[in-house]
Parts: structure tokens; C-alpha cells; sequence
């Protein structure tokens, strides 16, 4: 059997699965809440994630009902752009800047003043943001001195859990490509980034492939764990990029929404192309010589996790949706921006806040309910739309996450891309690619396609419903066009 395990914002969780990537057993421990100090902020513990991948794999071999010795092979996956920083032992010096930290503002734009935005496009085929790990060092550097000069070794998330499972300071392509110090197009570290900013290349880990062999579970590990000493842990992938794997989205012509915390609209590609405006993401996939592109909602399924926590507590996801789908479509010219953490596509706007637009007295829960899975959905689309635009064949939509649980959403998005939007017999995502790529990465398949073209099986579909798509691509003009209107206004509210 094989072991996927997935670094997420909430928990950390591992799947085993088979040879034919059936699933065998899954086990999730929970993480502590993110820690927002300030509006904006957001840090975890490292130390607290490899607790709970500890608790995960722990519980999921306990589950399974199986040895250690018949694990043949680990992958791994998990939030991106988080800062880990280490000392001269290993240690980590402070909490992770996490992916939905937007503090740095100040530090994107001493890069883009420092390096050159057409620099920063040639270097490394992104703008850089504030939610990618350099300017969250940069802030370090800036505001902790005494912590900076102590960073001995800069890891990602699932990166720390594989220094801790094996010893190794090292990264992999996928994942790599949101530190905004990578060379997307020729899948190597940038150093021409780090020696225009300064920054020692000697902090940076190695860096692989994702199905490739990166280290071996050591024998302390072993004893912790209960995983044989010695079982090999492939490179693994960004949270995006695996999960794409585990939806097969590693050939042409299908894409993939994701509706977890975020919201990412994924699209593989043969050859490199990317948005010169920078609105979406062009990465290199987790599928060896093979690159996508990815727009990001920042505040997809956070949007709906946010009205329960504040506004209903004690009700269910599934009561949530049940109760928007008795508003009439469109929530009665209810709009929801579903800016809480700023947004990136398309906008790339750290002081973008959200809230309801067009709120009256005979609006209802329900109503402001439907209008948040819609703005969500809004969102997407323009995620969708300007992939298309880079030439990216669209023929359907697979939707993994937990926002696609709910057949309500799934048909929403349905009618709001006018597109097919498919479901898979295994909904695992991320943790679940991982686990494809350690069957790849150990021989048991040549090649990532090959292993997603045995394992990923469609189940079931919806199509858009003509009279409601039509209503859709016109109440989605209407939302494109509240962010322009309300953008000036946007700071002057963070200056606040």
C-alpha cells in the first residue's frame, strides 16, 4: 500500500490506497486555529502540524489495520506559500506567515521597485504576491531582524513535515513555483531573485521533481510512527497540484474547481503560457516537464465557513445550503464580494475587503446565504474565463473540495460557467494525489498519467440549465463590475 499525506490549513490528513489507487483507509487530525493578531494576518505552528501528521498516520494504519512494513511508499502534500523558517539545529525560529497572510504589502512593492516587475515576469513567470512565501521573508527580515539573521534553512509546509520525517531539507517543482524565487519556466530556484534581493542561496532546500524519491523515514520517525525505517517519500506536491492529480487533471482538455478554504480553478498545460497581467498563476505541475495555470478565490469555502462561525454556529453545511436553495436564483439581486482575506484573481488586491451589495429589507437569510455561494461562484468563473482566454480547452469542470460536496453547488457552478461540472468516484483530493504520486514516484506506474488514467473514475454530472445560465451571465457582469466601483474606497478603509 501506499501513504498520501496532505498538510491543510485546518488538519493535516493521510489516506492509504492500493496498487489501482482504491482507497483503503483515511484518518484526519485537526489543527489548532490559525492565529489572526491583526486584520490580515494569519500564522500556525509547524510544530503543531507535525503533531497531527504524527496523530494522522498513526491513526490511519491503525484504522487500516495494517503493519508499517507493507507501506511501499509516501507522498506529500500541502498548503502553499507558508514561511517555515529554521535554525542552526532545525528548530523552528516563529509561527509560519501562512498562504492567506497579506501583511506584506510593503515588501512586494520594495521588490518590485528593487528587481523590476518585468524582471520579477522573466525571473520567475509570476508577479509576486502577498500571499507567496518571499515577501513574507522579506517582511522577517524587516520587522524581526534578530529572527532573520538566525534563519539557517527556509521551508513549505509539507516541507517541514519532510525534514521531520526524514532528515532532509528539500522541496519539489509544484510547490516550489509559489515562493516567488523559482523558475517556473526552466524548473529550477531562481537565484538571479535572491542575489538582486540579497538573500543567501544557501536557504533554500533542494529541489525535485514530484514523483522523484527525496528521503527515507527515519529510524526515530519510525519508532513515532509506526512507518518502517527506511520507506521512501517521493517530492509530493502544492496542495493544487496534488489535488489536480487526484482529479486527473494532468492531460488536456479538462479542468478542475476546487472549493476548499480557497477556491482554485486549474488547468493543465503542455507548454508554458502565463497572463501578462498576472491574474492567474502559472506553476509547474506536479507531472514531470508539464506546467498549469490556477486562478485563486481566496475566501471560497472561508466565505461560507465564516457566516456559520459568526452568524449560525449551531447549524449544519448542508442545513446552510438546503436553506439557500429556497432563495430564488440570483437571491433577489443580492451580491455577495467574498473578498475576506483580499483577493488575488483577478484582482491581486491585498486591501479588497468583502460584504453584501444590494442588501434591502426584504432580503432573508436564505437570500444572504445564496448570495455568498454565488459571489463565490462569480469569482470562479472569472478564474475560468481568463484561463480560457490563454487558450486552455475547457470541454467540463471536475469539482473536488468541500464546497462540492453539495449537489446545490455543484449545479450553481454548473449554470455559473455554463459548463459540465463532473464528480469522481474518490473525493479525497489532495492527500489522495499524493498517494498517486508515490505510486509513480516507486515504480509502480511509469508515469503520473498513467497512474491518474488506472485510479481517476468519473460518477456522476450536471449540466447547466439553459434559462438559469442565461440569468447567470448577466448578474455575472453585474458583479464584475462592483469591485471597479468600490476599489477606491477599498483603502481607504485599510487606512482606517
Amino acid at each position: 500500500m501506499w501513504l498520501g499525506i496532505d498538510i491543510g490549513t485546518g488538519s493535516s490528513r493521510a489516506l492509504l490506497v492500493d496498487e489501482r489507487g482504491g482507497v483503503r483507509a483515511g484518518f484526519t487530525a485537526p489543527h489548532e486555529e490559525m492565529y489572526m493578531q491583526r486584520p490580515l494576518w494569519a500564522e500556525q505552528r509547524p510544530e503543531n502540524w507535525w503533531d497531527a501528521a504524527v496523530a494522522a498516520i498513526r491513526g490511519v494504519l491503525a484504522r487500516a489495520g495494517v503493519e508499517g512494513s507493507e507501506i511501499r511508499g509516501i507522498g506529500l502534500s500541502g498548503q502553499m506559500h507558508g514561511l517555515v523558517i529554521l535554525d542552526e539545529a532545525g528548530a523552528v525560529i516563529r509561527p509560519s506567515l501562512i498562504w492567506c497572510d497579506q501583511r506584506s504589502q510593503a515588501q512586494v512593492d520594495f521588490v518590485n521597485a528593487k528587481v523590476g516587475r518585468e524582471n520579477v515576469l522573466r525571473y520567475t513567470a509570476n508577479p509576486v504576491l502577498t500571499g507567496f512565501t518571499l515577501p513574507k521573508l522579506l517582511w522577517v527580515r524587516d520587522n524581526e531582524p534578530r529572527n532573520f539573521e538566525r534563519v539557517r534553512k527556509m521551508l513549505l509546509p509539507k516541507d517541514y513535515v519532510r525534514f521531520r520525517l526524514t532528515g532532509e531539507f528539500a522541496s519539489e517543482v509544484s510547490d516550489a513555483s509559489g515562493t516567488a524565487v523559482f523558475d517556473v519556466v526552466n524548473r529550477r530556484w531562481s537565484f538571479e531573485m535572491m542575489d538582486a534581493l540579497s538573500l543567501d542561496r544557501s536557504i533554500l532546500p533542494s529541489c525535485h521533481e514530484s514523483s522523484e524519491i527525496t528521503g527515507r523515514i527515519s529510524q526515530q520517525v519510525a519508532t513515532l510512527t509506526g512507518l518502517a525505517a527506511g520507506t521512501p517519500v517521493v517530492g509530493g506536491g502544492g496542495d493544487q497540484a496534488a489535488s489536480a492529480v487526484g482529479n486527473g487533471i494532468v492531460e488536456p482538455g479538462i479542468v478542475s474547481c476546487t472549493l476548499g478554504t480557497s477556491g482554485v480553478v486549474f488547468a493543465h498545460m503542455e507548454k508554458v503560457a502565463y497572463d501578462p497581467a498576472g491574474r492567474v498563476h502559472t506553476f509547474c505541475h506536479a507531472v514531470r516537464d508539464r506546467w498549469h495555470v490556477m486562478g485563486v478565490t481566496q475566501g471560497a469555502g472561508l466565505s461560507l465557513q465564516w457566516f456559520r462561525n459568526q452568524l449560525a454556529p449551531s447549524v449544519e453545511y448542508d442545513a446552510l445550503t438546503a436553506e439557500a436553495a429556497q432563495s430564488p436564483t440570483g437571491a433577489q439581486g443580492l451580491f455577495w464580494l467574498p473578498y475576506l482575506m483580499g483577493e488575488r484573481t483577478p484582482h491581486l488586491d491585498a486591501t479588497a475587503r468583502g460584504g453584501w451589495i444590494g442588501l434591502t429589507n426584504s432580503h432573508t437569510r436564505a437570500d444572504l446565504i445564496r448570495a455568498l455561494i454565488e459571489g463565490v461562484s462569480y469569482s470562479q468563473r472569472d478564474c475560468l474565463d481568463i484561463i480560457e482566454s490563454l487558450g486552455v480547452a475547457v470541454n467540463s469542470v471536475r469539482a473536488s473540495g468541500g464546497g462540492a460536496q453539495s449537489p446545490f453547488w455543484r449545479q450553481l457552478l454548473a449554470d455559473i460557467f455554463a459548463k459540465r461540472v463532473v464528480t469522481l468516484e474518490t473525493q479525497e483530493g489532495s492527500a489522495y494525489g499524493a498517494a498517486l504520486l508515490a505510486l509513480a514516484g516507486t515504480g509502480e506506474y511509469a508515469s503520473v498519467p498513467e497512474v491518474c488514467r488506472a485510479a481517476v473514475r468519473e460518477t456522476d454530472s450536471v449540466s447547466p440549465r439553459a434559462a438559469d445560465s442565461a440569468f447567470y451571465q448577466k448578474a455575472h457582469r453585474v458583479y464584475q463590475a462592483l469591485y471597479p466601483a468600490l476599489q477606491p474606497v477599498f483603502g481607504q478603509i485599510a487606512a482606517l
